[in-house]
């Protein structure tokens, strides 16, 4: 692939509650580029004011959570005239936010789990068993699932934690699905197995603790849907470059979206890697070909 950039700097860290998963993805970006032939800078970035290598030409966002996934970085760079890597700033903070997420779905024929907004105090109307996210938050950090009412408070005030308004939403029986795109193409879908059937960030970030079958052993029907409906939220999510979309398969055999993760893990667990790879995409290539789809605005 001819590179449309030569110096790069891979933008890791940030200030968010996800910094340390930032942090090792950042790293084995960096590896990635390299091996492709990339001279990479590294850029930890801890706020707003963060300094970019002279003569650096693009940047690959390897920020997760706030400020990474949600547009503000992207805003800053698009000031800067700096091209970067995955999503513009409307579509980030869109697909970052849950709540304008589920909004996008509704309104696009998008099937996802019933859900309500609560803020501090509201009661909630739907029967468990629930999963409780904050708003505006990664890496199933504040996320709870609730079977049973003794787990309720203890979840409610967790996700509290992490901001003002929480997503409640019906908790899908069956099984764990995610999609992942990238340079247009979507790559085979992976089914998580995780320990009790949960993926939260233990089951995420522990090596191990969770399986992962790639490819997913679907139907060809589903399978195909399931990657047909990925491009489908990737695209009126109006997003660009990379992403990743996460389903639940229920018992009865409907494809439910969960939300879309504008900025994925490349840490050694990560499922985008992992989905690229069945594709026959090296992680070196995965990542030369994320970073030749950076740019600046609507190009």
């Amino acid at each position: 692939m001819n590179k449309r950039f030569k110096k790069v700097a891979v933008l890791m860290g940030g200030p968010s509650a996800e910094r340390e998963v930032s942090l090792r993805s950042g790293s084995a970006v960096t590896k990635g580029l390299k091996e492709a032939g990339y001279e990479v800078f590294q850029v930890d970035v801890r706020g707003h004011d963060f300094t970019i290598q002279a003569g650096v030409e693009a940047v690959f966002v390897a920020l997760h959570g706030e400020f990474g996934e949600d547009g503000q970085i992207q805003g800053l760079l698009e000031k800067k005239k700096m091209p970067y890597t995955g999503s513009g700033p409307e579509a980030s903070r869109n697909s970052f936010d849950k709540i304008l997420s589920k909004k996008i779905f509704v309104a696009n024929g998008i099937l996802t789990p019933e859900y309500e907004i609560l803020t501090k105090g509201e009661k909630r109307s739907l029967k468990l068993p629930l999963v409780v996210k904050p708003a505006c938050q990664g890496s199933s950090i504040g996320v709870h699932r609730v079977m049973k009412e003794s787990e309720w408070d203890l979840a409610l005030m967790d996700a509290f934690l992490y901001g003002s308004d929480i997503v409640v939403e019906s908790y899908i029986r069956g099984r764990e699905l995610t999609v992942g795109i990238v340079d247009g193409e979507a790559l085979p879908a992976v089914e998580i197995v995780a320990p009790e059937d949960w993926y939260g960030f233990d089951a995420k970030y522990t090596k191990g603790a969770s399986r992962y079958l790639v490819p997913a052993p679907l139907d060809e029907k589903t399978c195909s849907l399931c990657r047909k409906i990925a491009m489908k939220t990737f695209n009126v999510l109006k997003c660009r470059g990379l992403g990743r979309v996460d389903f639940r398969l229920s018992e009865d055999g409907h494809l439910y979206v969960l939300e879309l993760n504008n900025i994925p893990g490349f840490t050694e667990t990560s499922l985008l890697p992992k989905a690229a790879a069945q594709a026959g995409i090296s992680f070196s290539s995965l990542c030369d070909r994320i970073m030749n789809t950076a740019c600046i605005g609507k190009e």
